[in-house]
């Protein structure tokens, strides 16, 4: 099995005994409200899904991932991991906190090792390549404040987020992969409903590896992507009634969606590398979203790393329809021009179904399209 991310699974959650002790002494504690966002992102880091990281960065952290793609110690790390507020919290360094969600239910415990104030373009345009509020990912980084509290965390009960019966964590995920014999897993990264293009995709890494590991975001995306339930239940048909269901995993990521293209590639693969994948599928504008991205820069940012991620990328170029091939296809296995090539648009995709219209089958199966339609005429979902 490939070894976690820094060599180590991290596992910082609090035992049931001390959990009760924490209880009982409630009133002992400060505490912080933080919102669905952390309360994620502190279940990931508690249940290895973030390897190395076991906790928030401090400011040395962030500068460090920020500059050069590392952390202090030379370990590759793209995207910060921030606990920010939009006013300066009321503790100190060097205090124990509880955290509690938007309900006062006690979720976390925090061991302050510094509070800090960031410049939030100036981190915008390291990470995200930009500080314009027309870029989503940027726009929801500085909604969450320049005060940053950094420092250790252990979970001391799960968050209630949606579709928690979806979510597996590292651990899980390779008791599986080991139960099932699996020796070269192939992770696919995904925010929205499969179409044909993805399918493609993901029909290549069965025949490359073992297994795969469908692995949907589940946390924070922008306000046009399709909603996770709907993600979940058009991979779920698509699994149930197109792929060899003994070979696939179909898994909720309980994060949000960054969009920063070439560095969130990274940080994807790295976070599969955790889930125990030896592969990882990074296609075109990984992440990305609008023009802020060129296309292949996800394919690229891999081969300039201040050091080995180990984990194998395939890097697949755009995936098109060919009308003379009459199947998907990409440059590598299509000789055709350019005017038999149909690309596929989940802009379009969408734009289509919230008008009625069902997309060519050959963009997307008819099955999965009604699917997606009845979530934005019966339900008015995403």
């Amino acid at each position: 099995m490939i070894q976690p991310h820094g060599g180590t699974l991290v596992s910082k959650i609090i035992p049931e005994k001390e959990k009760q002790l924490i209880l009982e002494d409630l009133h002992l504690y400060p505490f912080l409200e933080v919102d669905e966002d952390a309360l994620m992102d502190v279940e990931n880091i508690a249940t290895g899904v973030f390897s190395p990281l076991k906790g928030f960065m401090v400011e040395e952290e962030l500068l460090s991932v920020a500059h050069s793609m590392q952390l202090p110690d030379g370990t590759v790390w793209s995207i910060p991991i921030l606990l920010q507020f939009r006013e300066k919290p009321s503790v100190s360094a060097g205090d124990r906190v509880l955290l509690k969600d938007s309900q006062g239910v006690f979720r976390a415990v925090m061991d302050i090792k510094e509070i800090y104030k960031i410049d939030l373009p100036k981190v915008a345009r390291l990470v995200w390549g930009t500080d314009s509020e027309e870029h989503p990912g940027v726009k929801h980084f500085y909604s969450k404040g320049e005060w940053c509290v950094g420092g250790e965390v252990w979970l001391l009960k799960e968050a209630d987020i949606p579709f928690r019966d979806w979510i597996l964590n590292p651990e899980d995920t390779r008791r599986i992969f080991e139960y099932r014999g699996w020796k070269t897993i192939v992770g696919f990264q995904t925010r929205n409903a499969p179409h044909r293009a993805h399918e493609y995709l993901q029909r290549l890494g069965l025949e490359i590896g073992d297994g795969l590991f469908i692995n949907p975001v589940l946390g924070w995306k922008k306000s046009d992507d399709f909603s996770s339930e709907t993600v979940l239940k058009a991979y779920q048909l698509l699994i149930n009634n197109y792929y060899p269901r003994n070979r696939v995993i179909l898994s909720g990521l309980a994060t949000s969606m960054r969009y920063a293209g070439p560095r969130e590639a990274v940080f994807h693969a790295i976070i599969r590398k955790n889930f125990g994948c030896t592969h990882f599928v990074v296609g075109r504008d990984h992440a990305g979203v609008g023009n802020f991205y060129d296309p292949y820069a996800a394919h690229r940012i891999f081969d300039s790393l201040p050091g080995d991620i180990g984990i194998e990328i395939i890097k697949v170029s755009a995936v098109f329809y060919c009308s003379l091939c009459e199947c998907m296809a990409s440059d590598k296995s299509c000789g055709h021009s350019k005017e038999h090539r149909i690309y596929v648009s989940m802009t379009e995709i969408r734009k289509a179904l919230r008008n009625g219209k069902l997309p060519p089958q050959y963009i997307l199966r008819p099955d999965i399209a009604e699917l997606l339609m009845k979530s934005y005429q019966v339900t008015g979902a995403r």
